[in-house]
C-alpha cells in the first residue's frame, strides 16, 4: 500500500472572511474548529503516514496552545507558512518524511469531505501520478469589464471548478516546485501542469466547499449532516477546541 503526506494549507490572512478576531480555519463549525474537522479525515486512514498543517508565522503561539491537545492526539506536524499559498506548500512539502509516495494538500478550509471521495482520488493518483477532485460548472458563465459590464457568455463545455484534495506522486510535486521560478500559481495542479505533465479530474459533488466568507460559514453548517459519515475521533478522545468533544 502506497504512503501519502496530507499538507493541510491554513496560512492564509482570511481576508474576505470579515472576522478579526479569528481566521477562518480556527473558528468554530457546529462547536469545533474548521481546521480540526477537515483533518480528522485523514488522520484516521491507514494509507496516510504523515500529516502537516502549515500556519502563519503570527498565529503558532496561540495555535499550539489553542489546539496542543489535538495536535499531541492526532499526531499533527506543525509547519510554518511564507508569503503565498505555494510557499506554504513548498514548506509543508520539505517536512514530508522520505519514505512517502503521493502528497496530498487539502485546503484547511474544506472540512465537508466524504471517504470515498478522498479514496477515489488517492486511488486516481496512484494510477496516474496527479489527480484532483473537481466540480463540473453548471452555471453560465459570464466574462466581463472593469466597470462590471457583461463583455461575453463564456462556454461551460469542459470547465471544471478545481477543488482539494489534489494528490500527486512526491517526486512530480517536488519537482514542479523546483521548476516554480516565481509563478504564482493558484493551486497544486497549475504548477504540475507547467512541467507539462497531466492531471486527472475525479468528479465530486459541490458540497465539498472552501469556507472563504461568513456565508459559507453558515452554509457549511447546514451542509454537514449531508456529508456521507465516516466514524468521527469526536467519540475516540476527550480534546476539543476548547473543551470535550460532543459525542
Amino acid at each position: 500500500m502506497p504512503k501519502f503526506a496530507v499538507i493541510l494549507p491554513a496560512a492564509g490572512k482570511s481576508s474576505r472572511f470579515g472576522n478579526t478576531h479569528e481566521k477562518k480555519v480556527f473558528t468554530n463549525l457546529k462547536d469545533r474548529a474548521v481546521w480540526l474537522r477537515t483533518a480528522e479525515h485523514f488522520v484516521e486512514r491507514d494509507d496516510v503516514s504523515q500529516t502537516i498543517i502549515v500556519i502563519s508565522p503570527e498565529d503558532e503561539e496561540r495555535f499550539r496552545e489553542k489546539f496542543r491537545p489535538n495536535l499531541a492526539f492526532m499526531n499533527i506536524q506543525i509547519v510554518l507558512g511564507g508569503a503565498e499559498r505555494a510557499d506554504s506548500v513548498s514548506n509543508g512539502l520539505a517536512a514530508v518524511n522520505e519514505d512517502v509516495d503521493f502528497v496530498a494538500v487539502h485546503d484547511a478550509a474544506r472540512p465537508l469531505l466524504a471517504k470515498k471521495w478522498i479514496d477515489d482520488v488517492f486511488a486516481k493518483a496512484a494510477e496516474t501520478d496527479a489527480a484532483i477532485l473537481a466540480h463540473k460548472v453548471a452555471s453560465t458563465l459570464k466574462r466581463v469589464n472593469e466597470q462590471q459590464n457583461i463583455e461575453e457568455t463564456v462556454s461551460r463545455e469542459q470547465l471544471w471548478e478545481a477543488q482539494t484534495p489534489q494528490v500527486f506522486r512526491k517526486s512530480l510535486l517536488e519537482e514542479a516546485f523546483e521548476k516554480r521560478d516565481g509563478f504564482v500559481a493558484t493551486d497544486e495542479a497549475q504548477l504540475v501542469e507547467r512541467l507539462p505533465h497531466s492531471v486527472a479530474i475525479v468528479p465530486c459533488p459541490a458540497i465539498n466547499l472552501k469556507i472563504t466568507t461568513k456565508e459559507d460559514l453558515q452554509m457549511a453548517e447546514h451542509l454537514l449532516a449531508a456529508v456521507p459519515k465516516e466514524k468521527s475521533l469526536g467519540a475516540l478522545h476527550p480534546f476539543a477546541d476548547e473543551g470535550p468533544l460532543p459525542l
